[in-house]
């Protein structure tokens, strides 16, 4: 996934995921190769006709890059990077529902909660975390499974999916107004089954921890999800150069807390995060770093 990579100067690039995993050197984790998605499981999420006019595509790329949309580019390693984001997803949803692991963490790029179904957006092709989500509902036979996207852009991609599926909740913390202009508050979904908690530009640790306390944990404790799913974006860091949420590194220990929290009350400790954004190299890591740390502390 280090060699996708798109122009120079863009925000999501490889130094993203290497500085994350520098900062998750010395933490102790069975670390897995993410295997390649097959199409039946992006296909859950994605038409395959829309999977295969992505072919031609990374076809072109041996020469050049390509642009998907204004903001998001394929390389030469791009096919590879984008099955095994997606790929890493499925797996770690396996893993934990085999019980071969409690709870997983995907160091994955490309992002993916930006991507619509039928069109890639805001850096993101395939949707990572509903791939993983719809995989667990239907290879795994389960009925409730939430995911939860705390990066500070709301997660279109990702509501699109949850909108028409009951067996799917959806609940986003985020700024507002952001790109990509998307996650009302009053988007419920179907039986209520979206959750917005959408915050204005500089509203900080408190207003967000409120939003999470208030609006989001209650709602996925009434749902009690068998599976938690996370979305886990780290540019609502006060550092981050495309927001202004201004959290800081220990709002994302907090969070981990208090979802390992829910996920041992509802689904003996079932929790998958996969990584979204962040693009402060420094505040990306240490945050990152936070959040595994606090889903590990007994």
């Amino acid at each position: 996934m280090l060699r996708h990579e798109p122009p120079p100067g863009h925000a999501e690039h490889p130094g993203r995921l290497q500085a994350v995993l520098d900062a998750l050197e010395e933490v102790a984790f069975d670390r897995r190769e993410a295997p390649m998605a097959d199409r039946d499981a992006i296909a859950r999420v994605h038409p395959r006709n829309y999977i295969d006019a992505l072919e031609p595509a990374f076809a072109e790329t041996s020469g050049a890059r390509v642009r998907l949309d204004p903001d998001t580019y394929i390389s030469s390693g791009s096919r590879e990077a984008i099955y095994r984001a997606a790929g890493a997803c499925v797996g770690a949803v396996d893993a934990v529902m085999s019980g071969e692991a409690d709870m997983a963490f995907c160091a994955v790029r490309p992002p993916g909660h930006h991507a619509e179904p039928i069109s890639p957006m805001g850096f993101c092709v395939f949707n990572n975390v509903a791939i993983g989500a719809l995989h667990a509902l239907e290879a795994h036979g389960l009925s409730r499974v939430a995911v939860v996207d705390f990066d500070v852009h709301h997660g279109n991609g990702t509501q699109t999916v949850a909108e028409g599926e009951p067996r799917l909740m959806f609940a986003s913390t985020h700024q507002a107004p952001l790109y990509p202009g998307t996650g009302a508050r009053n988007d419920t979904g179907v039986d209520g089954n979206v959750v917005n908690a959408p915050l204005p530009a500089g509203a900080g640790s408190s207003a967000w921890r409120r939003a999470m306390e208030e609006r989001v944990l209650p709602a996925l404790d009434a749902f009690a999800p068998e599976l938690i799913l996370v979305s886990a974006g780290f540019d609502a860091h006060k550092a981050d150069p495309l927001a202004q949420l201004e959290l800081e590194t220990e709002d994302f220990a907090w969070v981990g807390q208090r979802l390992k929290e829910l996920a041992l009350r509802h689904c003996k400790g079932k929790l998958v995060s996969t990584l979204e954004g962040g693009y402060d190299l420094a505040a990306l890591a240490g945050s990152a770093a936070a959040y595994l740390a606090a889903l590990q502390r007994d």
